[in-house]
């Protein structure tokens, strides 16, 4: 048995913004409904969690977020140090909103902060000048909290697709549509994934301000970033017309007479194609586990 999203947070006494949040991080699993819509989570899920030595207050500091301020009170350094580490990419945000102004606001895992100035190693960063890389980084204007943000929001999205076609859909929420268009040609493939992509209206009405900035922090514009998401896009499809073609509309299926001798077109048809479409997806896999900052601030070419 399985509950609505809302009911489990309701068992499990967080707040919806917390709920959402400990699902994106792997906290909470949840599996897809068996009759589409919104995913939902096993009862077994909210037992296990429940019974944890430490419920609820473990679990709440653990989907705990900080701004600025109150990150760099955290780490004990001033908030100019912590936003410059934040804009060299070492400190990567989990979530953001978009205020009054319409100016975003970073939002980053106390307990990932906490971590983060406890470590010898990332000791140096706090108290000496930072390294030339992130230095040079820094004169260039750029800022890397998005490309930051969407990668951790990959991991997430990427964790819950059950088969190639919902990964090459996953991929395709940060990529620009007419991006979308030059890579995939076919119209009946461009419908699976807009089908199948995953909802991301948690940001607001579509067309609305807010969506508006929030959709120039959900597309790449990275080159490197771009380059990494359209190759995946590509292996995702050529894996997924495999498995299956992508489903074409009844009304494309026009009768045809049997007579002796008529030969049937080469792959599936129209019933085929629709059944395999609708079938049941599996639970999804585990998320995958985050890199160290400091590895993926190194792992980084540019």
């Amino acid at each position: 048995m399985t509950r609505p999203q809302g009911s489990a947070a309701r068992e499990l006494g967080l707040k919806r913004g917390e709920f959402d949040l400990a699902v994106r991080l792997g906290r909470i699993r949840t599996v897809a409904a068996p009759e589409g819509g919104r995913r939902r989570v096993p009862c077994e899920e909210i037992d296990r969690i429940r019974e944890a030595e430490g419920f609820p207050d473990v679990l709440r500091e653990q989907v705990r977020v900080v701004g600025t301020a109150q990150g760099a009170e955290l780490m004990g350094i001033p908030p100019t140090r912590f936003t410059r580490l934040a804009r060299a990419g070492l400190l990567t945000p989990v979530t953001f909103y978009v205020n009054r102004y319409r100016t975003v606001v970073w939002l980053y895992l106390a307990q990932e902060l906490s971590e983060f100035a406890r470590s010898e190693t990332h000791a140096p960063l706090l108290t000496r000048p930072a390294p030339e890389q992130v230095r040079a980084r820094l004169a260039a204007g750029q800022d890397l909290r998005p490309r930051s943000w969407r990668a951790r929001h990959a991991r997430h999205l990427l964790g819950q697709c059950a088969d190639p076609w919902e990964r090459a859909a996953a991929i395709t929420a940060f990529l620009d549509p007419a991006q979308l268009g030059e890579l995939v040609e076919s119209p009946y493939e461009r419908a699976q994934l807009h089908r199948l992509r995953p909802d991301e209206s948690w940001y607001g009405a579509p067309d609305s301000p807010t969506a508006r900035v929030v959709e120039r922090i959900l597309i790449a514009d990275d080159p490197d970033e771009i380059s990494w998401m359209r190759g995946n896009l590509l292996l995702s499809l050529e894996e997924a017309r495999r498995l299956r073609p992508a489903p074409r509309p009844a009304t494309e299926r026009t009768p045809v007479e049997e007579t002796p001798g008529t030969e049937e077109p080469e792959g599936m048809d129209g019933a085929e194609g629709d059944a395999s479409a609708a079938r049941l997806l599996a639970p999804p896999t585990p998320a995958e586990p985050a890199r160290g900052l400091w590895a993926r601030l190194l792992g980084r070419r540019g």
